[in-house]
């Protein structure tokens, strides 16, 4: 015969029982807890991810400011009147130019001058000769030459050789000999050999012409000329702050947008979620 179960075996069943609904409850409570952050939990990270978005626009925003400050500083525009450069600089475009004195300009450097004795307008024009060089035109390859070595001008307008000026002058202390790229259809030193030589004192000038900003088209750093290296002493200037303070503004511009737009995204698709929710 089955033996009876007492009160106390079923007091004990029933606590098992009991035992094992609150540890289920338990178990689904820890599930529920886990997949369902807290709303501090979330509001944390949102503070997190918008203190990283601040941090990203504000250095944007500074390198913004700072590549904009050294080139209002540093630079002045200027306008390109003539074809007397082409092909280097043609007429119309805008040129940005450091503000430079006189005796730091060496033989290859674009500078933008100012000889009353030429005319009343700023002039832009390159330097080929400093003081104490012995500058002619031009060998049997139509050639200048500075003190005896013929210099290859590979940025010259081809139309050189079939319109050279024949010329040997020695330049004097503290003064520059400057030609224009296109030798064909320039007014420059070569034109006001009676004056002073052809040359124009260091102090005319005003400033080194770094880059071109307009047209759109023809925005560009002016790349180095190294064709009067070899004869050492005063040559043309190593690039200036324009190329990284330009590097700065649209590094910081790019930050700015990028950082906006990655927070709208996310603000978006947190809008999203709670009207899916909902």
């Amino acid at each position: 015969m089955p033996r009876p179960v007492g009160l106390s075996g079923l007091g004990a069943a029933h606590s098992r029982e009991a035992r094992a609904d609150q540890e289920r409850t338990v178990a689904m409570s820890s599930v529920v807890e886990r997949s369902a952050p807290t709303p501090t939990a979330v509001r944390a990270r949102r503070s997190v991810a918008a203190l990283l978005q601040g941090l990203v626009i504000g250095l944007g925003f500074v390198m913004l400011v700072g590549g904009f400050g050294v080139i209002a500083l540093n630079y002045r525009p200027y306008r390109i009147p003539t074809a007397s450069m082409t092909p280097t600089l043609n007429p119309g475009d805008t040129v940005l130019a450091s503000k430079v004195s006189g005796g730091s300009v060496g033989r290859g450097d674009i500078v933008v001058f100012h000889e009353p004795l030429w005319g009343p307008d700023s002039l832009v024009k390159r330097v080929v000769a400093v003081g104490g060089d012995t500058v002619a035109c031009c060998d049997v390859q139509q050639r200048l030459t500075v003190n005896g070595k013929p210099i290859d001008e590979p940025y010259l307008q081809k139309q050189l050789a079939s319109l050279p000026i024949n010329f040997s002058t020695k330049v004097p202390p503290g003064r520059l000999f400057l030609l224009g790229d296109d030798r064909g259809n320039s007014l420059d030193s070569r034109s006001h050999l009676g004056i002073a030589s052809g040359t124009v004192a260091a102090t005319d000038v005003i400033a080194r012409v770094e880059g071109t900003v307009w047209p759109f088209a023809r925005v560009g750093m002016n790349r180095r000329a190294a064709a009067f290296d070899s004869l050492g002493g005063p040559v043309v200037a190593e690039p200036g702050l324009l190329r990284p303070a330009v590097y700065a503004m649209v590094g910081g511009s790019a930050l700015i947008v990028l950082a906006s737009a990655v927070g709208g995204v996310l603000s978006a698709s947190r809008w999203l979620r709670r009207r899916q929710r909902t």
